[in-house]
């Protein structure tokens, strides 16, 4: 019995390679590559090699699908940045929804202007007409998505919805008209529907606001150069392209285009508010303010903006993470992937731009939520 006892102990060691090889030892993650170190600088603003692996896993992991730029700012400084062959820092990248975004802004500076009116029928000519019930539609309404006008943003099958039937078919030359068009479904101001129709309208009444003129060119030259002189060029966003159709209206709910780096300064310009980095103040603060305020019908939507509050519904999708992340959070958010995610509660800006479907864009997500988290709340 005495020899038996004395044989345990040898017995256990010897199991010992057969219980690793089962699993139960914790696996050491694999060295980071020298291009994984290569994107985080010296400003990381967390530590460096955490920051690094988890760029590296929205590069490298499968099921996220193609990211092809991830670019961190903490505290207004570069912490991390990298792109996928074929793509650099000079690459311009399509904004999708993201343009939605610049729409809002542009509305908010002529609000401030004096030349628009938010809580005023909203100035559309065809629903000015006596007894046209879309005239008590309001700014405000169509910048929180709750105009109550028929537009179906994602149809079965695709073509018979309102986005594809307004960009690619019978909409295509004048989207501001066909989207006017539209009747009404429900009454204005009751029922929250994401449409990126509705942000051509918005595009429509800012060119109706900066000049008189139906010339598509006038109209044109006014949006872009009333962007470039307010927005783009004060921000020093040298790449933005903004795409306009054939009767001169600018593609507010889709079309825009830029690299990185401008993307991530117009994350930085929301972070603080509407300010250029020297401090002018482009757009009101309190502006800003109302865009990062919950619709009263979508309390995930602000102005021509995500946020990142809960849902009423648990189970419902939400289009970013707020078990994550603080409620202070907001996103421009593109088709296929695109992000500018800013957290003003943590000093961060964090854009992600590339393709990824439906399924790969929740994991992908939450890979996002693990290069935020590295940053602490203040």
């Amino acid at each position: 019995m005495k020899n038996l006892r004395s044989l345990l102990p040898i017995a256990t060691l010897a199991l010992l390679p057969a219980l690793t090889s089962c699993g139960e030892a914790p696996q050491s993650p694999p060295p980071l590559s020298e291009q994984a170190l290569a994107a985080v600088t010296k400003d990381a603003g967390a530590p460096t090699s955490e920051l690094a692996r988890e760029v590296d896993d929205l590069f490298t992991r499968e099921g996220l699908g193609e990211t092809r730029a991830l670019l961190v700012m903490q505290n207004g400084r570069i912490a991390a940045e990298r792109y996928a062959p074929g793509y650099g820092a000079d690459t311009r990248f399509v904004s999708w929804s993201m343009a939605k975004t610049i729409s809002g802004i542009m509305i908010g500076m002529l609000v401030a202007d004096g030349r628009l009116r938010l809580d005023e029928g909203a100035p559309v000519p065809m629903w000015q007409r006596p007894g046209d019930p879309r005239g008590e539609i309001t700014l405000r309404q169509l910048l929180q998505m709750r105009s109550g006008l028929r537009h179906t943003e994602a149809g079965d099958p695709p073509y018979e919805s309102s986005e594809v039937r307004m960009l690619f078919l019978d909409g295509r030359d004048d989207m501001a008209q066909w989207a006017e068009e539209q009747p009404l479904e429900a009454e204005p101001g009751t029922e929250f529907e994401y449409s990126s129709n509705t942000s051509v309208i918005l595009a429509d009444i800012a060119a109706r606001a900066l000049t008189d003129s139906e010339d598509p060119d006038d109209r044109r030259s006014a949006v872009a150069d009333f962007l470039q002189a307010r927005l783009f060029g004060p921000l020093g966003m040298d790449s933005m392209v903004p795409e306009f159709d054939r009767s001169g209206t600018l593609i507010g709910g889709s079309l825009i285009h830029g690299n990185a780096r401008d993307w991530a300064k117009l994350g930085e310009f929301l972070r603080r508010k509407g300010a250029a980095p020297g401090g002018e103040q482009l757009v009101p603060s309190r502006w800003i303010e109302q865009m990062v305020t919950p619709s009263p019908r979508s309390p995930h939507y602000g102005f021509q903006i995500w946020l990142n509050r809960k849902l009423d519904d648990p189970e419902a999708e939400h289009p970013l993470f707020p078990d994550r992340a603080p409620s202070t959070l907001f996103s421009l958010i593109g088709h296929m992937g695109q992000y500018v995610i800013v957290s003003p509660e943590q000093r961060l800006t964090v854009v992600r731009l590339g393709h990824s479907n439906r399924d790969e864009r929740i994991a992908m997500l939450e890979q996002l939520a693990d290069v935020i988290e590295l940053y602490p709340v203040r």
